[in-house]
């Protein structure tokens, strides 16, 4: 029986030719031919060898199935790439990946996780900080280009030299869709006084857009100021919603009051899932301060990595260090 599942597995790697089958099957026929004593025997062992190697094949066919479909679900997607920017696929979809933040090798601090114990980041040689990057995401889906986020908007950012590299300009934007109102994710939305995409119709959550016009005048000015720029265009879902380029919007709240992930096929945009990747991942209890409602935070995070890794599907994050997106384990 061990010898037959070896056979399998060779059967499935090709690795033996079809001259060796014929002389294992003429070698197991003639092995016992002194008792075999009529031509009806003969056809009867050749009919029941035949059996044995179809089951035997019909099995490595679907082993190998069962394998290429586990490689196809943690494929790798990346296409193109450069020092800040990535352009990846997975099926019709594209998605590119933009570093934000002028500087390299950026790091989240290590007291934005006072949370972690020094040893478990002295462990992780975390001590100096948590690799990170200020990202955003353009995504090419049914004809839909969309922008995910903007950045910080600062005059060093990269999101414009981004979009040149990727051949486009701010007015080719179709939709700018929101994961949350912080400062470094609309900053990029406003030149001055005046709208940087002016051709785009952007997208929120309404419980975010509801809690951040609750919040006082000076913490919510910069929000303010920027969905008035684009008050014609605004719209606000619910979650589940089904966006234009049939990203659907998902509940990711902790972050924020109205935080939202975003679901194209496989690949899930999560905005500020993780602050710290390299932490995170591997304990995701452990919070950044930023995060407004801690426990919250915590099961999204968790619901979203299980997601990852029980589809085999892709992550991309607003905060993760280069090029911004991870495969689920």
């Amino acid at each position: 029986m061990e010898s037959l599942f070896f056979g399998c597995d060779l059967l499935a790697e090709g690795k033996l030719r079809v001259g060796y089958l014929f002389s294992l099957v003429f070698m197991f026929i003639f092995a016992d031919r002194k008792k075999i004593m009529v031509m009806k025997g003969y056809m009867n062992r050749l009919v029941w060898m035949v059996l044995v190697l179809g089951i035997a094949l019909s099995a490595c066919k679907g082993k190998k199935a069962k394998a290429d479909e586990k490689n196809s679900s943690k494929q790798d997607y990346a296409m193109e790439t450069s020092k800040h920017w990535m352009k990846w696929q997975a099926d019709s979809t594209v998605l590119i990946w933009i570093q934000d933040n002028a500087e390299d090798n950026k790091l989240m601090p290590r007291g934005l996780f006072p949370d972690a114990p020094d040893s478990l980041m002295h462990r992780l040689g975390l001590e100096a900080g948590v690799p990170s990057t200020v990202s955003v995401f353009l995504m090419e889906r049914e004809g839909c280009l969309i922008l995910f986020d903007t950045g910080n908007g600062m005059p060093d950012s990269r999101l414009m030299e981004g979009l040149r590299e990727a051949r486009f300009a701010p007015e080719d934007i179709r939709y700018v869709y929101l994961t949350h109102f912080h400062g470094d994710h609309i900053g990029g939305m406003m030149r001055g006084d005046t709208a940087m995409f002016p051709n785009a119709e952007v997208y929120a959550s309404r419980a975010e857009y509801d809690a951040w016009m609750q919040m006082p005048a000076e913490r919510k000015a910069q929000v303010v100021k920027t969905m008035e720029a684009y008050k014609d265009r605004l719209h606000l879902f619910e979650y589940g919603d089904t966006l234009p380029g049939k990203v659907v919007a998902l509940k990711a709240v902790g972050h924020t009051p109205g935080h939202t992930a975003y679901r194209a096929g496989k690949i899930v945009v999560v905005g500020d899932l993780m602050h710290g990747v390299a932490l995170q991942k591997k304990y995701p209890d452990i919070c950044a301060t930023f995060d407004m409602d801690k426990e919250a935070a915590i099961a999204t995070r968790k619901y979203f990595l299980k997601l990852a890794a029980e589809e085999g599907g892709a992550l991309a994050g607003m905060h993760f260090p280069a090029p911004g997106i991870i495969q689920g384990e």
